[in-house]
């Protein structure tokens, strides 16, 4: 549901009733993952997506009778071999949509609104929803913010609220969305309660050193793909915001140097354009030694093989080696800035979700790598 959050926050601020629909659990292939959202209000308006538009009709009519009934419901859609003209998924694959009304008097609307504000705002705040349980408990919200203060609450035990909370955290620590499996008395036993965990989180950084042609391209694409995007480079003359209007920082600065007094974490991704000794080594000797999600560098084979020897001799191992990608980029035979920024964009791709990089026509590999690790995080 965060991912619609900025079109919700605006129909909450104009007092707008609406019913969403939100994908809490997918078996097999499936478009989109869990809490990808769709909601209609009450003039009839639809934004977001559930499918890429296997469902998207069956949800809408569902949308439309939760307004009118008032009552949160949960459906399965899947692929129907006795009826092939059935609502379903084409890929094959199961989805499970809960699809829950937020009238002006509902009693979740305040928690649900706390939750949008913070998403719409680009502030961290984790919602816990009950998507599996009791029907008078389906839909219950709990709200978490970083500071650890809470809104709303699930119902039932007093101790459900603690345990989902902490539960909560550790997604929200993490940035991702998940699935927790809880007693209704907020024990770890696996049974009574499903939870999803929507986290709304500080865009991943993206950090592009070396101020070329070739980095002015992989900035649009990077702020296309939801980075905040900084550009550094140690030469201000080509280091400016003329040059580079999308970033949302341009950085003067040595990149080591830049590197070393900057934040950094798990889904940093930091491309180094400058294929340049003086800058490359100190740069990388650095990056390669952070637990960032992907490090990687542009020049020839020939120029990569030179600066693995100058890496070797500035002290770097072979584990830390290993992470680093270069030549950047997928082969796509790209030629221009705008092509190579898509290669590069479809490296950090695969590598954030563990794809092969190769066609999928003749291919056996799933289309999907990740979904099932991200719905089935699961308390144990």
């Amino acid at each position: 549901m965060l991912d619609i959050a900025d079109t919700l926050n605006a129909w909450m601020d104009a007092g707008r009733e609406f019913a969403v629909a939100t994908v809490v659990a997918v078996d097999g292939s499936a478009p989109r993952g869990p809490g990808a959202a769709l909601a209609v209000d009450s003039h009839g308006t639809a934004i977001g997506s559930v499918s890429g538009g296997c469902v998207e009709g069956a949800v809408y009519e569902l949308c439309a009778q939760a307004l009118q009934d008032g009552r949160t419901v949960r459906e399965r859609f899947g692929y129907s071999d006795e009826d092939a003209f059935a609502v379903g998924l084409t890929c094959g694959g199961v989805i499970d949509i809960m699809v829950t009304p937020v009238h002006e008097d509902s009693p979740q609307r305040d928690v649900l609104r706390a939750a949008i504000s913070a998403a719409a705002s680009g502030g961290q705040a984790a919602l816990a929803r009950v998507v599996r349980g009791p029907a008078e408990l389906l839909g219950r919200a709990l709200l978490l913010r970083p500071d650890g203060s809470q809104e709303g609450g699930l119902g039932g035990h007093t101790e459900l609220d603690r345990t989902a909370a902490a539960e909560a955290r550790a997604l929200l620590d993490t940035g991702r969305t998940g699935t927790i499996t809880l007693s209704e008395d907020g024990s770890h036993c696996p049974g009574g309660l499903t939870l999803l965990v929507e986290c709304s989180v500080e865009p991943p950084r993206m950090i592009v050193f070396g101020a070329i042609d070739f980095a002015a391209a992989l900035v649009r694409v990077g702020k296309f793909l939801g980075h905040h995007v900084t550009v550094c480079d140690a030469r201000p003359v080509f280091t400016t915001r003329a040059r580079f209007p999308e970033a949302d920082e341009v950085v003067v600065d040595w990149p080591h140097r830049y590197l070393r007094s900057t934040r950094t974490d798990g889904r940093t991704v930091l491309c180094v354009l400058t294929h340049e000794a003086r800058f490359d080594v100190p740069l990388l000797t650095e990056a390669l030694r952070r637990p960032v999600a992907f490090v990687g560098a542009m020049g020839s084979r020939g120029t990569h093989e030179d600066r693995l020897r100058r890496l070797r001799e500035a002290g770097l191992n072979d584990h830390e080696l290993a992470r680093l990608r270069s030549p950047i980029g997928l082969d796509l035979g790209a030629r221009t800035p705008e092509e190579t920024a898509l290669s590069i964009a479809a490296e950090i791709i695969a590598a954030k979700r563990g794809g092969t990089g190769l066609p999928l026509t003749g291919s056996a590999h799933p289309i999907h790598h990740d979904l099932k690790q991200t719905t089935e995080q699961t308390a144990a």
